[in-house]
């Protein structure tokens, strides 16, 4: 079998984890099998976006898409899609984290990026209820207090290292992101955005790899079957 690849080079380059995925992937149960070459096509593809932070942090998302999501149809059924999302991204991130025996998850969280972490959780920009209020959706006026509420869970997680609820509290974060490129909210290196976009491709340039590391440490993982699969004719 081979070694997993983690250590002092976390996150493991791509490369190396395509190299890692082809001696394995005949052991990978189908589930696996798609997750895990979907997620590494759109990895391998950010590592040649060069500088272009809007293209890198959209095919990132891609790729983390293609790691964790399971019942999309649900997903798109429960209030437009974010609460199916928030589950499904709460169900991978404790799976996880349970994998995470050597919390290589912990230490890129706690140790790599805390200051950068910090900057995108206190920016009003990415934070969901802020542009429904200037949207004009009704029932968000109160968007500062639900702001400052999410702050001080953002600092109990701080305080006890809970990385679970930091995960996803920040991908919650990075959605919004991915909303504003994906559905044209936002100018194609637009300077009004480019900390929170140069920051979270970086979390998620760090983060995917050691994601999609550890789901090929535990095929045997009850990973649920794809959307979109092979389909032969």
């Amino acid at each position: 079998m081979t070694p997993p690849l983690h250590g002092s080079d976390d996150p493991p380059h791509p490369e190396r984890l395509k190299d890692k995925q082809r001696a394995l992937r005949d052991s990978f149960p189908l589930p696996l099998t798609l997750r895990v070459h979907r997620a590494l096509s759109w990895l391998r593809r950010a590592e040649a976006s060069g500088e272009d932070g809007d293209v890198r942090f959209i095919l990132l998302w891609i790729g983390f898409n293609a790691a964790y999501a399971a019942d999309l149809d649900r997903a798109l059924e429960e209030e437009g899609g974010a609460t199916g999302e928030r589950d499904q991204f709460r169900a991978f991130f404790a799976a996880l984290l349970r994998m995470d025996a050597t919390h290589r998850i912990y230490d890129l969280i706690w140790t790599r990026f805390p200051h950068e972490i910090r900057l995108l959780l206190d920016n009003r920009y990415v934070f969901g209820p802020f542009w429904r209020h200037h949207n004009g959706k009704a029932g968000f006026a109160d968007w500062e207090k639900r702001f400052a509420a999410g702050q001080a869970a953002v600092r109990y997680a701080l305080k006890g290292h809970d990385t679970l609820t930091l995960l996803q509290i920040l991908f919650d974060r990075l959605y919004v992101l991915r909303n504003q490129l994906v559905h044209g909210g936002a100018t194609w290196n637009s300077a009004a955005n480019r900390a929170q976009v140069r920051d979270g491709a970086a979390l998620l340039g760090c983060l995917l790899p050691v994601f999609v590391d550890l789901m090929m440490d535990h095929p045997g993982e009850d990973w649920a079957m794809r959307n979109y699969p092979v389909v032969e004719d």
